[in-house]
């Protein structure tokens, strides 16, 4: 039979693409879930017995947390990587990482087929086929749910009819959890003009006494929080604990898909919010002006590629050799207040601070240099401007 890897989530619309794989196409189906921070010991054994249930030919569980982190993650930290100044790529960054993993899977089983559950109507389905593309280029890509423009009744239907049992029941709300963040879909999102009711969020609001924190930045990469040294992912799942209890980092990221539709989605991504906001903070201390100007512009580029799912491209790997270039300087502590629904980054320690008073303070005295040596420059700074006015300034 011919071997086909399927992307498992053992939900309805890959339960259905299982059954469908072997009844219509008669091939053999190796399910496959890739692990980017979502699912614990025991969530992963219950894949493993759903998928042997739809008679899955074998499952593998995938752990790729740590490689998420290194590889994405962290050059999202670097970059202080927001899309739309809203959203930090929390799932969208991990698609790409788990479409690797499953084209890696693929070739090592020698499968001829790569299948997935997207609908023809989100940004997933263009991120797996991009990846399943470039590595997997003689595997033929089966996506029944988009090819069929298939209903959950349908689905039902077809599952029932081949004596599949299962809790069908649909959720008032779609949510996707990783390590950097969690997605949350509903109602709310398919409009323009709601927000999503409290109960949605993933986490409820525990604690109301503000409390302040500390993290500590080595290189760039978060590496101690409240003065204790972690891994970073170690550290994010634990700022994630504490946050969470105060309702922080929830929104709704508003955007252009990649096949040219606008789309909201909401989030719940407390700990990826306060790590980019005080590593930015941290970043307008000890870098110099052009290197944050460069740095912007850049970083901009490379989540926007990373959104869209070219992270196969040699661009990215330029990008993320600029990015460990810059974040040489970038060590020191970051003071952040938590309360009920926000946080406010207060301040930072580092010995790479450049607000150097022996340069001067800002609107109060300059010790480098004279009143005269700030006349001239100004005066020259202003050339420029001053010859374009001589000649069209009368227009």
């Amino acid at each position: 039979m011919k071997k086909v890897v399927l992307a498992f989530s053992g939900g309805l619309d890959t339960s259905y693409c299982t059954k469908y794989l072997q009844t219509e196409k008669g091939m053999e189906v190796h399910a496959v879930t890739v692990n980017t921070g979502g699912f614990d010991a025991d969530e992963a054994n219950k894949l493993k017995d759903r998928a042997k249930e739809l008679g899955a030919a074998s499952y593998t569980f995938i752990e790729e947390t740590k490689n998420f982190y290194e590889n994405g993650i962290r050059y999202l930290i670097f970059g202080n990587v927001l899309k739309n100044q809203t959203y930090p790529l929390s799932v969208s960054a991990e698609r790409i990482f788990q479409a690797v993993a499953i084209a890696k899977h693929a070739n090592k089983i020698d499968a001829k087929a790569i299948a997935h559950g997207s609908t023809g109507a989100g940004n997933d389905q263009i991120r797996f086929d991009m990846i399943f593309h470039a590595l997997c280029p003689n595997c033929e890509i089966i996506t029944p749910i988009r090819d069929q423009s298939l209903s959950r009744t349908e689905e039902i239907n077809y599952l029932k009819a081949l004596d599949v049992t299962g809790d069908w029941s649909k959720s008032t709300y779609s949510i996707n959890k990783g390590l950097w963040g969690t997605s949350v879909g509903g109602k709310e999102t398919l409009t323009s003009d709601q927000f999503l009711p409290e109960s949605a969020f993933p986490h409820q609001v525990k604690e109301s006494n503000p409390i302040e924190i500390s993290i500590g930045y080595e290189k760039g990469e978060p590496t101690i929080l409240n003065g204790e040294k972690l891994e970073p992912i170690e550290l994010i799942q634990k700022l994630n604990n504490v946050a969470n209890d105060y309702g922080i980092g929830r929104d709704i990221h508003v955007g252009d898909t990649i096949i040219g539709i606008k789309g909201r989605v909401g989030f719940e991504a407390a700990a990826s919010l306060i790590i980019i906001k005080a590593h930015h903070l941290l970043e307008k201390h000890v870098q110099t002006k052009n290197q944050l100007f460069i740095k912007e512009g850049l970083s901009s580029w490379y989540g926007n590629l990373l959104h869209e799912g070219n992270y196969l491209d040699p661009v990215m790997r330029d990008i993320e050799s600029f990015l460990i270039s810059s974040q040489a300087n970038v060590t020191g502590e970051v003071r952040i207040l938590l309360a009920p629904y926000r946080f406010q980054v207060l301040g930072i320690k580092s010995e790479n601070d450049l607000m150097q008073s022996s340069f001067g303070q800002y609107g109060e005295e300059n010790t480098a240099w004279t009143g005269e040596d700030a006349r001239a420059f100004a005066k020259i700074y202003a050339n420029q401007a001053k010859l374009y006015q001589t000649v069209h300034g009368k227009d």
